[in-house]
């Protein structure tokens, strides 16, 4: 009768234990003794029947030599020791034979049966101590306990075997054939996770990153058919699918997709849940994660692991991923005070969101929301109808005294979105109450039928003191277009806020407001700023550095750490992407405008918190323009998003922002690497500026999207 693979595969384990025998040279005493003896890592390789890069892995520590080729070895070694022993001072330690006893599970794999009564079980080859950490600022794994192999493993076959590059160059042996038994093993062995954000959350799940090589020994396409792009997730009937059903193991409904999850229901407090990431599926969206994808695994796993340790262990894109930590940061449940028997019990945990998903007012829902079914199926709703708080895109033509200037200089505000959530005061989880004719109050969010028009540019109150300005030469604060507002539009309550704080009345004629509120986002934001102020350092650009020596630092910072540059691009894109989920959209086919589609069930699928953050962000530029203005008389030319654009003598934001003794203009722009100071964005001159016009045939071209480059045509450069 054949046997069972596994089962052989347990019976090879226990023979290795029955063969330890002699303990084994150091790893660095191993290459010591090849390289007195004047072997080559290749030559040794072909006398053993093996590669370079087993030989490279038994030298580097990343692995042990295992029978057949164990013995052979170890009598080579021996005899080098002979013929070339160390100095005795340089006296090398032995090393262990390489598999330990592991501590013991919570709950063993059920898929892995003891070869027979009174066999040892064969320990695993997992524990296995760093190796070379090529990386500038390795992530070292989590030491002893249930995450010591850090949040995440990158698996890739080597050998003709499977292995998990983890944390702080840690390679782990995968014994698993297949999904089920990887999963098992996993949440068995595995050790990977990491620790929760929050006391009344949980922990992370453990991430499997798979290569093309570990998807084929898993018996998974290294691509997706189009059929199966166009749906995001394998076919129902692939056989891995099949596979995990037989063993009892679930799917999200989001199905076997790039960023898959397999979970069983939770068993008491234990979670059994792994996560995969399918890099080939595209998994990394290159906006957030460039190349990361084409990196090879140990390297990959550096990377990831940089992030998962900053920010939090991915769980999708970065989209999903930025919601996931205002949640991880702010669990919607608590545990409660123990009851009369002792017992505690879930309940609402204060300044989070809560459980449930609500309903937004008319004005804050997206076209094709529900609450939106009666209207006429093609209406256009006007700012009287829906709110629409978007960042700047804003261009006006070069003046007679720009043309004058020899530079456009394009300034950008370091992580803007992130620093403008910093403070936001955001309902929580009550719904909003409908009034009419209510007094404005700038401490309850909400949003705010309003008639703004009577706000004038040319005069406004700065501080405290009245200043003139040309309004021509500035956007409006009230539109993302700079538009000058026409009449009552629906408006959050940071931009009503602002209309107060230039001077003006203003007496709104209805509104949706949320006295249940408080500042959800400010635990969000210092974690992505400390990452983000973390990655800067990493990158050469330490705070506290003086204007000239920031923007000499950030000359060509992303070349100097490659990894740090991947993580720094994937933590903007968290904030970016993250505060873009909260408003998601219906995608894909089979949707009927009306009906809702999956996004809606979340109790952050919350408009409004979105709303008030853009909000704040361009209030934040516009404020800073104004004070620029009142105090150099300089105006820009364009503005988008968190960029904007001056004419200047000087190629330099040293040539538009002036400095003393290190301050500049109280409340403008300033000079730093903090989130909300400005770096260097681009330089061009005004001739560029009126060719690139003239070429596009656009004579209200925004400058500020290809100031960098200077090119025709380029992304949205906002963060």
């Amino acid at each position: 009768m054949k046997k069972d693979p596994q089962e052989e595969a347990l019976f090879r384990a226990v023979e290795e234990l029955l063969a330890g025998g002699p303990e084994f040279p150091a790893p660095a005493e191993r290459a010591r003794l090849r390289e007195a003896a004047g072997v080559t890592q290749a030559a040794l390789a072909r006398a053993l029947e093996t590669t370079p890069q087993t030989v490279k892995n038994w030298e580097a520590g990343r692995s042990e030599p295992r029978p057949p080729r164990r013995g052979p070895y170890l009598a080579l070694l021996e005899g080098w020791a002979k013929k070339y022993p160390a100095p005795r001072e340089e006296r090398p330690p032995t090393t262990p034979a390489p598999v330990e006893v592991p501590e013991q599970a919570q709950e063993p794999a059920p898929a892995a049966a003891p070869p027979g009564p009174g066999t040892a079980r064969p320990a695993p080859t997992s524990k296995r101590p760093p190796v070379r950490k090529t990386a500038a600022r390795p992530v070292p794994p989590a030491g002893d306990g249930p995450f010591a192999h850090g949040p995440l493993a990158v698996l890739t076959v080597e050998d003709g075997e499977l292995v998990g590059h983890a944390a702080g160059g840690l390679v782990l042996d995968v014994p698993a054939a297949t999904l089920p038994a990887l999963v098992e093993w996993t949440l068995a062995e595995g050790r990977l996770g990491a620790p929760r954000l929050d006391g009344s959350g949980r922990d992370a799940d453990p991430l499997l990153v798979l290569t093309p090589s570990a998807l084929e020994h898993l018996g998974l396409p290294a691509e997706l058919t189009e059929d199966e792009r166009d749906t995001g997730r394998l076919a129902p009937d692939h056989p891995a699918v099949k596979g995990l059903e037989a063993a009892e193991w679930k799917l999200t409904r989001r199905g076997f997709g790039p960023w898959a999850r397999i979970y069983r229901p939770a068993q008491g407090s234990r979670r059994l849940c792994v996560q995969l990431c399918i890099p080939s599926w595209h998994a990394l969206d290159a906006r957030s994660w460039k190349n990361a994808a084409a990196l090879e695994p140990a390297h990959l796993a550096r990377v990831m692991s940089l992030y998962a340790s900053r920010v939090m262990t991915p769980r999708g894109s970065t989209a999903v991923t930025g919601l996931e930590l205002m949640t991880a940061l702010h669990p919607p449940t608590r545990a409660s005070a123990p009851d009369a028997e002792g017992r505690r019990h879930s309940v609402h945990n204060p300044g989070s969101l809560g459980t449930e998903p609500m309903d937004p007012p008319p004005c804050e829902a997206v076209n094709g929301h529900p609450v939106l079914a009666h209207l006429p199926r093609f209406h256009e709703r006007t700012p009287a109808e829906r709110i629409f708080e978007e960042a700047y895109d804003w261009a006006r033509p070069l003046s007679d005294e720009d043309r004058r200037h020899t530079h456009l200089v394009g300034i950008d505000v370091n992580m803007a979105f992130a620093a403008a959530a910093n403070g936001a005061l955001v309902g929580l989880a009550t719904p909003p109450v409908h009034t009419v004719d209510p007094a404005f109050d700038p401490k309850v969010p909400g949003s705010w039928l309003v008639d703004l028009s009577h706000v004038s540019l040319d005069r406004v109150l700065v501080g405290k003191k009245w200043v003139d300005l040309c309004g021509d030469l500035l956007p409006s604060p009230f539109t993302q277009y700079g538009e000058h507002p026409a009449g009552p539009a629906w408006y959050a309550t940071p931009t009503v806020a602002y209309a107060v704080e230039l001077g003006y009345q203003v007496q709104p004629l209805e509104a949706w407001l949320r006295p249940d509120s408080g500042r959800y986002l400010d635990a969000w934001y210092k974690r992505l700023r400390d990452a983000y102020m973390a990655t800067m350092a990493d990158l050469g650009v330490p705070d506290g550095l003086a204007p000239e020596e920031f923007l000499a630092a950030m000359d060509g910072h992303k070349e100097r750490d490659p990894d740090a540059a991947i993580v720094l691009d994937a933590i903007k894109g968290t904030v970016k992407f993250g505060l873009g989920k909260l408003q998601q959209k219906a995608a894909g086919g089979g949707w009927t405008p009306g009906q809702p589609w999956p996004a809606l069930s979340r109790p952050t699928w919350r408009p409004d918190i979105r709303a008030a953050v853009i909000s704040r962000a361009r209030i934040g530029m516009h404020r800073k323009m104004v004070a620029l203005a009142a105090a150099t008389g300089r105006y820009p030319v364009s503005v988008l998003s968190d960029c904007a654009v001056y004419a200047a003598n000087g190629p330099s934001p040293l040539d538009v922002l002036p400095y003393a003794d290190g301050k500049t203009v109280p409340g403008s722009f300033r000079i730093g690497v903090s989130p909300g100071m400005v770096k260097h964005e681009g330089t061009q001159t005004p001739q560029w500026a009126e060719r690139l016009r003239e070429h596009t045939g656009n004579p209200l071209l925004n400058l500020a999207r290809t100031i960098r480059t200077g090119a025709a045509a380029g992304p949205d450069t906002g963060e």
